[in-house]
């Protein structure tokens, strides 16, 4: 159920607190049963214990004391009903001499908060616990004052002093109803107070949930503005080559066949290099980092090292093999793949861990590997476009991704790409 959170800072007049689920309905059922049946044999004990000289009789002990606890099932659903009811009842109890003590101040107690605690409406609440915590306070009042009349109290607690037995009677009662009736209101408002908190953080939360959603969106949208630039960088500049090749090839087809035939030769291998980088451009709709002057590949891993290790990762760069040409498209995708990993590495690998980078130039594919000792990343991480991004630029180039933790600790990301084959 949507609960109306107020704007930040504004009173708790403004929100209401959701009403009772059927599950907390059924525990204040059981609850108030159980408070009867307890109720019920305290009374038995009490008057064995003779704490009245005539109690009330058992068919009305048993109504007053059903009265005083029963309408405790209903006390989040009709909070107020239930104070109202818990509150005669209890009244009912002390003037009939009902030989229960214990579970009716449980009762009231319990009636007295959960209105501090679920009507969201502050003022009617305080407006019936100051209601009916002034009918008590009147109704105590007046039990004093009989009980100071009463000739045989005189005659019980008359001793000389400045603080006679009976003064100092009356003054614990009025203690520790005062504590009583505080201790209610205090823990009622408290309860509402964090539970409209509680309510506040959920829907922040969800807030925080629908704006990384709506930035993914926008990043998204951004990467596809981002690829016009990318294809102009990637393909403009072969395109050139080949029309200038097309020209010199043309000027001196007649006078120098061999020099013709040497630029048709480029034009052939820049065309193929353009069309696989256009295919690739294509389906590479993601780049999360802004493009500097130049685009990064994996020739500038040294000092992707050098910034992870300053930024407080001990990492090494080990190259295996022969380094041999790697498509421009290619080059900046393995790049971007080592970046995500090493971020990820500072992210959730831990304080303590170190990463290896392995740049290996193969038979016909090149390979980055990033390996941490620290902890293994999340399956998902935030903003959820880490690890789909690298695999989106791996796929689009053609090769593979292994993503997983290592059986010995740390974490593995290793991405391969083919190469394609030289043309003679």
């Amino acid at each position: 159920m949507t609960q109306t959170l107020p704007p930040r800072g504004t009173s708790a007049a403004g929100w209401s607190r959701q009403p009772a689920t059927r599950r907390e309905r059924g525990i204040d059922a059981v609850g108030a049963a159980g408070l009867f049946v307890v109720a019920v044999l305290s009374q038995q004990l009490y008057r064995i214990a003779g704490v009245y000289t005539e109690p009330a009789e058992g068919t009305l002990t048993i109504a007053l004391l059903a009265l005083t606890t029963l309408p405790l099932a209903v006390r989040r659903s009709h909070p107020i009903v239930a104070l109202v009811a818990v509150a005669a009842g209890f009244i009912a109890c002390g003037s009939l001499q009902v030989p229960e003590l214990l579970v009716i101040n449980i009762t009231l107690f319990m009636a007295l908060y959960t209105v501090g605690a679920w009507v969201s409406h502050r003022g009617l609440a305080n407006g019936a616990r100051a209601f009916v915590i002034a009918v008590m306070a009147i109704w105590l009042i007046l039990a004093l004052f009989q009980s100071a009349t009463d000739p045989e109290m005189l005659d019980t607690y008359s001793s000389a002093g400045a603080l006679s037995p009976l003064v100092a009677y009356l003054l614990i009662q009025i203690v520790i109803n005062l504590l009583y009736f505080a201790g209610a209101w205090w823990f009622g408002n408290r309860s509402f107070a964090s539970a409209r908190q509680h309510a506040e953080l959920e829907a922040r939360t969800r807030e925080l949930e629908l704006l990384r959603e709506r930035s993914a969106e926008q990043a998204v949208e951004l990467d596809r503005i981002r690829i016009a630039r990318e294809l102009h960088d990637a393909v403009a500049h072969h395109v050139s080559v080949i029309g200038i090749q097309a020209g010199a090839a043309r000027t001196v087809m007649q006078s120098d066949p061999e020099a013709a035939s040497a630029a048709l030769s480029t034009i052939e291998q820049t065309s193929r290099a353009t069309i696989a980088e256009l295919h690739t451009m294509l389906t590479t709709l993601r780049d999360p980092h802004e493009v500097g002057d130049g685009r990064p590949g994996v020739d500038h891993l040294p000092e992707l090292v050098s910034a992870s290790a300053q930024a407080g990762v001990p990492t090494n760069l080990t190259i295996v093999g022969d380094p041999t040409p790697v498509p421009e498209i290619a080059s900046v995708n393995l790049y971007r793949v080592a970046q995500e990993a090493l971020t990820n590495v500072r992210k959730h690998a831990g304080a303590d861990a170190t990463a290896d980078v392995r740049l290996r130039f193969g038979a016909g594919f090149v390979e980055v590997e990033v390996a941490n000792t620290g902890g293994a990343a999340p399956r998902r991480l935030p903003g959820g476009l880490g690890q789909l991004g690298m695999k989106e630029r791996v796929a689009a180039s053609g090769g593979t991704l292994e993503i997983g933790p290592r059986s010995r600790g740390g974490y593995l990301v290793r991405a391969r790409i083919p190469l394609p084959e030289a043309t003679s």
